[in-house]
């Protein structure tokens, strides 16, 4: 069980009434951290030196070292791995048992219990001498978080091993002139498990380390990978660039790689950033070069699109038309701006003609009109006179008279060319259909071959017949199979004469 970080708030603040060794009479001022000075000793009463360093205590007064702060996450690379003081040994505090650590007498000075008598650890000349006694206590207190802060520090950073040892060491160094009253045998046991623990941790902050280079390596390594593979294939150029930069951001937060390890991954990465710029380089300036040969191209077809806008013939023009469109698209695209103002100006070109093409056209309807009245008059006329079903030599007849008259009345308004076209094309399917069905029912071929396969069923039934009176049954049976496989035949070919 680890014991729980102890409150950092300083207890050394001396508590009313504790005075210098300098300055008996007057009231002590708050001292700095570690600066305290006790009161001056009696000159009758001589300062017993202080007994020898224990050792670590027995296991049975053994707790677990104050448990490590949480580290904020690092970036990749830098993070330290944690370390436990498991076992370590336990400080208990003065300040709420003051008299258990040491003693005032009535002269108020002030004495520290240790395993092989008293020290005199200074004097308290102003106001209750147990609040003295207290004062130094809280000194004591002071100093064992001191002490617990540089294990909860080993155990977040393992890697910071070697600073915490010296500073452990200088601490046990000075303890036994230390002015508290507490238990220094506990703080020296823990001091020296703190200081014996930091061998370990600096193993395993090495090894730590060790993995946490090869992660990054890794990590580096993957990404160099990607950064080749869009600066060998990707023509996304946009998308790339953006991912080129991620890259490069997270790069920056990856690290503990050695310098010369993290150097040769540097140029590879930086020969794929490299490589990726010149090919997307070399690919706008295409693009620039193309895009200037189409803006030729393009003026070109301007011109000759200009040209034509006034032109009366209307069928050739437009095919010309669509010939420049044509070339239009396979051009490219010229940059933005020139792009937009030459279709503006070849759009405009295009209008104007067909603008005035449409304007003939709407004349020309106007007057075609009545050849639709006439039209239509005609084929109310002849439809009912059309029945190709009755009598298709008379529907023949009259379907030629409705042709020639229909030829002669002329054309229709363009918005309604496709309605007569297929109103005359009704009629004429209607005749051609009826002299198909015709054709198809009085079809010599197909009533030839169901002749044909009848006459095989007769022959067949002869030879099963002669088989049977020659005793050659089998053979027989085999004929009269075959005779009954044409008779379906012939059944199939007569009804497809029929139902023509």
């Amino acid at each position: 069980m680890t014991t729980q970080n102890p409150n950092f708030d300083d207890p050394r603040t001396p508590a009313p009434g504790a005075i210098s060794r300098t300055d008996t009479s007057a009231a002590a001022p708050t001292p700095k951290k570690r600066s305290v000075t006790p009161g001056a000793m009696p000159k009758s009463r001589p300062t017993p030196k202080p007994g020898p360093r224990p050792g670590a205590r027995p296991a049975a007064r053994t707790t677990s070292a104050p448990a490590a702060a949480t580290p904020a996450s690092p970036s990749a690379g830098s993070a330290s791995a944690a370390f436990s003081l498991s076992g370590a040994p336990t400080i208990p505090t003065a300040a709420d048992q003051p008299s258990k650590f040491g003693r005032v007498d009535s002269e108020g000075t002030i004495y520290r219990t240790t395993a092989v008598g008293e020290v005199a650890v200074g004097s308290w000349q102003a106001g209750d001498p147990q609040q003295g006694l207290t004062h130094f206590a809280q000194r004591f207190d002071a100093l064992r978080t001191e002490v617990l802060v540089l294990g909860n520090r080993l155990e977040a950073h393992p890697d910071e091993a070697n600073t915490i040892a010296s500073q452990a060491k200088a601490i046990a160094d000075r303890l036994p002139d230390e002015q508290v009253v507490g238990d220094l045998d506990a703080v020296t046991a823990y001091l020296d498990f703190l200081i014996g623990a930091t061998d370990e941790a600096r193993e395993e902050a090495k090894k730590a380390k060790a993995e946490r280079a090869q992660r990054a390596i890794a990590r580096k390594e993957e990404l160099i990978a990607e950064a080749e593979h869009i600066a060998a294939e990707s023509t996304e150029w946009k998308a790339a660039g953006d991912r080129i930069k991620e890259i490069l951001e997270e790069w920056k937060t990856i690290h503990g790689i050695d310098r010369k390890t993290d150097d040769a991954l540097w140029k590879r990465y930086a020969r794929a950033r490299d490589s990726f710029r010149r090919r997307r380089g070399s690919h706008f300036a295409e693009l620039d070069r193309n895009r200037a040969a189409a803006k030729k191209i393009k003026e070109e077809l301007v011109e000759k699109a200009e040209a034509l806008q006034d032109s009366t013939d209307w069928g050739e023009t437009a095919g010309k038309y669509r010939e420049l469109m044509k070339e239009w698209k396979a051009a490219g695209r010229a940059p933005r701006d020139a792009d937009n103002k030459l279709w503006a100006r070849f759009r405009a070109a295009q209008d104007v003609f067909f603008g005035n093409r449409d304007a003939v056209t709407r004349e020309r309807d106007q007057e075609f009109e009545q050849n639709a009245e006439a039209k239509q008059a005609l084929l109310d006329e002849y439809e009912p006179l059309i029945q190709p079903d009755k009598d298709l030599k008379q529907a023949r007849h009259k379907l030629h008279e409705l042709q020639d008259k229909w030829e002669e009345i002329g054309y229709v308004p363009r918005s309604r060319i496709r309605e007569f076209e297929q109103k005359i094309a009704a009629v004429e399917s209607r005749v051609s259909n009826a002299a198909d069905d015709q054709w198809r029912r009085t079809d010599p071929a197909a009533q030839e071959r169901a002749a044909q396969f009848s006459k095989k069923v007769a022959e067949l039934t002869q030879q099963a017949e002669q088989a049977e009176a020659k005793g050659k049954a089998k053979k027989a049976a085999e004929l009269r199979e075959q005779a009954a496989q044409w008779e379906e035949w012939a059944k199939t070919a007569s009804q497809a004469v029929e139902n023509r």
